[in-house]
């Protein structure tokens, strides 16, 4: 395995109210349409409403190679449907975030190996509990591109494009293409508390959520603050109600570089918070814990970045901090 490719595909309506099942439905279909072979090793659908109050919905989906998505793309029909010009008259908003690291780009850990999640359902092997773990700067170690590059990205700025997106204000029903970024780091950070017992469970959304839901309020809505471009807490959904019922979250993130994510996991005080909320919680424990973490990361080049928006609201993703090209 040389590379891999994580694609989130979703939709977006002004409010939740606005999700009958149709397109998201639509989307899986197309997921689901291709060869067995090309179509994705696993997916999942999860949904947020966002700062906008904008409810987005989206199937998150991986494969074994940025060429056996390619391959999909065209077997599936999804590139021709997603050109058509119909997108943009559907009466909401779609989107199409796609990250296509190669392997030295690319790490990920998780707390319980019999449950992997995201990537990691990809996996040939896995390894025992690593040492490059639980220590400042263990992200950086465990990345195999880190060795011998900085990685440094091109530092996000409130003058360089702002978050209130005036820049494609006018141009709703268009599509925005966001250009790739040097570096580009990408997070996602899951929570899994479904199989935890009531104490363990009254004892996370009591103690260990709230203080994940201020963290990620803080990257959502000042994220430039510390070079955060974008940030959402999304659930995981029943893939057939879509009701968020399956107990799990994670946190999607875009930074300008793997330092401007270090300085936020090691610095600020919202990850402080949660950092030693969890040591408290696992303490509580006895450090016997059934919930399930994990997180994975992408530092990107700029061809590894695809960042496309049809009739999203202008605060959506990447392109509220500007640099876009609307056709």
């Amino acid at each position: 395995m040389d590379d891999l490719t994580m694609a989130i595909m979703g939709v977006q309506y002004s409010s939740v109210a606005g999700n009958d099942g149709t397109a998201i439905s639509k989307l899986q279909d197309l997921v689901n349409r291709a060869p067995e072979s090309q179509r994705p090793s696993f997916w999942e659908v999860a949904s947020v409403t966002d700062r906008k109050g904008a409810y987005n919905i989206a199937v998150i989906a991986y494969w074994r190679s940025a060429d056996l998505h390619k391959k999909w793309q065209q077997e599936s029909g999804f590139h021709t449907w997603w050109q058509s010009s119909d997108r943009e008259k559907d009466g909401h908003g779609w989107f199409q975030e796609v990250l296509c690291p190669t392997i030295d780009r690319f790490e990920t850990v998780f707390s319980n190996p019999e449950n992997p999640e995201g990537a990691a359902n990809m996996q040939e092997k896995i390894s025992g509990e690593m040492e490059e773990h639980a220590y400042w700067g263990s992200m950086r170690d465990r990345l195999a591109a880190a060795q011998d590059n900085e990685l440094s990205g091109k530092k996000l700025s409130s003058a360089n494009g702002s978050a209130n997106g005036s820049r494609v204000d006018g141009n709703a029903s268009k599509r925005v293409r966001v250009p790739g970024k040097p570096n580009l780091c990408v997070i996602r950070s899951g929570q899994d508390w479904s199989d935890t017992l009531r104490g363990e469970r009254k004892l996370y959304l009591e103690t260990m959520h709230p203080v994940l839901i201020e963290g990620m309020r803080f990257l959502r809505d000042e994220g430039g603050e510390v070079g955060c471009y974008a940030m959402n807490l999304w659930d995981v959904v029943d893939s057939r109600s879509f009701v968020a019922s399956r107990e799990r979250t994670f946190g999607l993130g875009y930074f300008d570089d793997l330092a401007s994510l270090e300085y936020w996991s090691k610095s600020h005080q919202t990850h402080i918070n949660i950092f030693g909320g969890f040591l408290m919680y696992a303490k509580r424990l006895n450090n016997v814990l059934s919930l399930r973490l994990f997180h994975e990361v992408y530092v990107l080049e700029p061809d590894q970045q695809f960042f496309e928006y049809i009739g999203c609201h202008a605060e959506t993703g990447m392109p509220a901090w500007g640099g876009i090209v609307i056709f």
